[in-house]
């Protein structure tokens, strides 16, 4: 029998807490993403994860205590795969098991030869071709591409190609064409990037521009079958949160919601505890990340960790007996770090349930897969064939 009607996965994206033992081969010795925000802000907030047993993890923390009865169970994710990247991270948690990283072109852009290709079919010239923030390269560019029509293209730490496109001006429907001849152009093996993503802005001058909630990313589809598809086969709700849906180009998803922030996304999630389904809910929550890792920015980082954790309170307050919360990452980003890209990091796993009569910290686990693997062993689905991760249902009692 099932033991939990409903599961919530909830991903703080990029919420490492300490360096994976291989970090050194990604140049990530010595980060620590939690450890080195508590350690760089003066005030730090999160009583729900501390209740939680997040400390537990990572003991000698500042701001945030051990407890000797946590709610709910703790452990270590250790990543499996090759990469550090949100997909990869993702991709494992639901079964894969990822051997090639993905393609970045941080250092030096994107090859000429791309480049040519994409303003060819495109019809528009490209400017940019650099690693930058979104606001930066829009107060850099924008104005540019407003007046002549040119095109920004730019990527970041990660892999991804990014095209902007003004929504009065530019329009969306032209960004979205040309994201997507983007998508095919970057299937050669060569080019292949994680996600072409659509970034569309308002605003007419440097300073005005803003990003809107019509971003659209083209992901490449999971290399094979995940948790998803399993539930979504057997007839099981499968509702996605934030990005989650692009992450895994729609394969294996029911439903799903885009959020326009981190803490819109947490408001959705505990709205969603208010709908009778059955299944998992995925949530994704980005603002991490992208706002404040990438920037790094360990003072904004921890602010949006204080606003996630009095959402969290709010959640654990509206949960069921028949409810499982799993809490946890699918990389680093140390905002403390040298340079930009994300960190080789463990996560954190913290699940609850009401109706849970035990607690304590479990051992170390060796992939992010156990989240997948948990999650289709309560609602005895067979996790698709190739896929890893072994289930800790028995020990979450």
């Amino acid at each position: 029998m099932e033991r939990f009607k409903r599961v919530f996965v909830i991903v703080i994206d990029s919420f490492g807490i300490g360096a994976m033992p291989n970090a050194g081969e990604y140049g990530d010795e010595g980060c620590d993403t939690l450890g080195h925000i508590d350690g760089s802000v003066e005030h730090f907030h999160v009583p729900n994860l501390e209740k939680m047993g997040l400390a537990n993890l990572h003991p000698g923390l500042r701001h945030i205590k051990e407890t000797r009865n946590p709610l709910g169970y703790q452990a270590r994710l250790f990543e499996a795969s090759v990469g550090k990247d949100t997909m990869t991270g993702h991709w494992e948690m639901m079964g894969l098991y990822i051997t090639k990283p993905f393609k970045t072109f941080t250092e030096h852009g994107f090859p000429q030869e791309l480049l040519d290709e994409l303003s060819k079919r495109t019809g528009h010239k490209i400017i940019g071709n650099k690693s930058a923030s979104g606001t930066e390269i829009l107060d850099e560019l924008a104005e540019q591409e407003i007046a002549t029509g040119d095109m920004i293209v730019y990527t970041s730490a990660d892999s991804v190609l990014q095209i902007c496109g003004n929504e009065e001006t530019f329009g969306l429907d032209e960004l979205y064409r040309c994201c997507e001849i983007a998508r095919e152009l970057t299937m050669k093996d060569e080019w292949k990037v994680g996600r072409v993503i659509a970034r569309p802005y308002i605003g007419r001058k440097k300073g005005e521009f803003k990003r809107t909630a019509n971003r659209h990313d083209y992901a490449l589809k999971p290399y094979g079958r995940t948790c998803l598809d399993g539930l979504k086969t057997q007839g099981l709700d499968v509702i996605s949160v934030g990005k989650i849906r692009d992450i895994f180009d729609g394969e294996g998803i029911t439903e799903a919601y885009k959020s326009v922030s981190s803490v819109h996304g947490m408001e959705q999630t505990i709205e969603l505890q208010n709908k009778d389904f059955h299944g998992l809910c995925f949530t994704n929550l980005v603002d991490f990340d992208a706002l404040w890792g990438h920037r790094r920015n360990p003072e904004g980082y921890g602010q949006e960790l204080e606003r996630f954790d009095e959402k969290l309170g709010q959640f654990l307050e509206n949960m069921r007996e028949d409810d499982l919360v799993m809490i946890t990452a699918d990389h680093g980003n140390d905002p403390t770090f040298k340079g930009t890209d994300h960190t080789k990091e463990m996560v954190p796993l913290l699940a609850y349930s009401p109706s849970m009569k035990g607690f304590g910290r479990l051992k170390d686990q060796d992939s992010f897969a156990v989240v997948g693997a948990t999650v289709a062993d309560n609602f005895q689905v067979k996790m698709p064939e190739g896929t890893i991760g072994s289930s800790l249902l028995k020990e979450i009692k």
